[in-house]
């Protein structure tokens, strides 16, 4: 994998994922309401243990497990020092941006989902400048010892 790819955000799945829905649903053009009903159509039924309860995924379950799993990788990612880390952390902040400037100002973005999917990328941008930070540190103890 090259440079760019190793500092690459992949956060940026799941909020392209969801621009795409909203593009694709027709949603960019509507509300928030509009957003909402794209985001709790059912994908499917998953039967549970318990007498004859059906769990409904819905797509916005899907978008909200990918950004999940996203951020795990990106939070373990973070741990090695290398050289395009900080590229990676500029790109993770600019990410951060346009996510926030899209759920202020447009209103299929001002759903639950949409908020949540900021507040991980925000997150892995301090968690990723922080434990950057720690690891540095740690670096540069076992250098001069």
């Amino acid at each position: 994998m090259g440079f760019l790819g190793r500092s690459f955000p992949l956060l940026f799945i799941p909020v392209a994922i969801y621009n795409l829905m909203m593009l694709a649903t027709g949603s960019l053009s509507g509300s928030a309401e509009t957003a909402n009903a794209a985001l709790s159509h059912s994908l499917g039924h998953i039967p549970m243990p318990s007498s004859g309860v059906q769990w409904q995924v819905a797509a916005s379950d899907v978008i909200l497990v990918i950004g999940l799993l996203t951020l795990f990788f990106e939070v373990v990612g973070s741990s090695r020092s290398a050289n395009d880390v900080l590229l990676k952390h500029v790109l993770a902040m600019f990410l951060f941006i346009g996510c926030l400037v899209e759920f202020l100002l447009f209103k299929p973005f001002a759903t639950s989902t949409f908020f949540l999917l900021t507040a991980m990328v925000l997150l892995e941008t301090i968690a990723g400048f922080i434990i950057t930070t720690v690891a540095a540190r740690k670096d540069i103890e076992m250098a001069r010892s």
